[in-house]
């Protein structure tokens, strides 16, 4: 395949964690198309959502926040391919991108930082963190428990931690590993806390009429991980969450079928619908018919938080 002759511009969020994503990228890149390392050039990009660090981002635009400006980086040709976290893109894109591929996917789990177990934290235990998932999650296992908002990047997180702010922190165990944190934290298991959809998962995206960087970037595409978070991103689709809406959901491939599992819960935790499905990998009914499910199985007042 005849690559540019001009350097691949590789879009990312400038913070440590979306860089280490990046470089997974333009290793995988350089790897498979046997490029030199001046041949691909990361293009740091600051986002709304590394800004604002004092509100919860589902209050003041979403997941939007993370892409914004790497989409207008994308449209507007100044980069050629966007490396996403896939658990920070919206659900619905615009049509003139697409997620082109993924890279293998890393651990799903998240990690307790701060106390070696859910079980250990101390009665009325402060738990930083900003995801409605994570903190519907611990509240139904710990009612005792005070949530508090939680916002900035891994160190700034673990910062505040050290410095006695919260007691424990919630984090996902593929970014601590990304970061070389690999001894950081406990990881809980999925019995116990099932991840949010996509997590650990990263995703490039490049212009949909893009057929040169379609070929390139589908060298380095793992299809198990691409079907997996697609799937779940389908199901986060058909519910109709918002950032509001507490959502957990992981796809794992089964021999020739998949097997999807997905969680609904009120925000403080009280109400939680669980159901699983198997199903052939391109089955858009059987998710489509999970998610109505699910909502069948909820109480008005949590039905109130998706719309199909």
């Amino acid at each position: 395949m005849a690559l540019p002759l001009s350097p691949l511009r590789l879009g990312t969020r400038a913070s440590p964690l979306a860089l280490a994503q990046a470089y997974s990228v333009r290793d995988a890149l350089i790897s498979a198309h046997a490029l030199t390392l001046a041949a691909v050039e990361i293009v740091p990009i600051v986002a709304s959502g590394d800004k604002i660090t004092d509100r919860a981002l589902a209050d003041v635009g979403g997941k939007a926040l993370w892409t914004k400006e790497l989409d207008q980086a994308l449209a507007g040709g100044r980069i050629d391919l966007a490396v996403h976290s896939m658990k920070d893109v919206e659900t619905l894109r615009p049509p003139h991108f697409r997620i082109a591929a993924m890279l293998a996917r890393a651990d799903v789990r998240d990690r307790l930082i701060g106390c070696p177990r859910i079980v250990a934290l101390k009665l009325g235990g402060i738990i930083g963190s900003s995801s409605p998932r994570r903190r519907a999650q611990l509240l139904r296992l710990r009612p005792d428990l005070r949530m508090v908002l939680f916002r900035g990047n891994v160190a700034t997180r673990l910062a505040k931690l050290d410095a006695g702010e919260v007691d424990a922190t919630l984090l996902a165990a593929a970014g601590l590993d990304r970061l070389g944190m690999t001894t950081t934290g406990t990881p809980i298991p999925l019995e116990t806390m099932l991840p949010a959809p996509a997590q650990g998962a990263i995703g490039i995206e490049i212009r949909a009429n893009d057929a040169r960087m379609s070929d390139l970037v589908g060298a380095i595409n793992d299809p198990v991980t691409f079907n997996c978070v697609t799937t779940e991103r389908a199901l986060l689709a058909a519910l109709g969450g918002s950032c509001h809406s507490p959502i957990a959901a992981l796809a794992t491939i089964e021999g020739t079928m998949l097997r999807l599992r997905a969680e609904i819960y009120s925000p403080d935790g009280t109400e939680m619908v669980r159901k699983s499905a198997t199903f052939a990998r391109d089955d858009a009914e059987a998710i489509s018919a999970l998610a109505t499910e699910l909502i069948r199985m909820a109480s008005p007042s949590l039905s109130a938080l998706f719309s199909p």
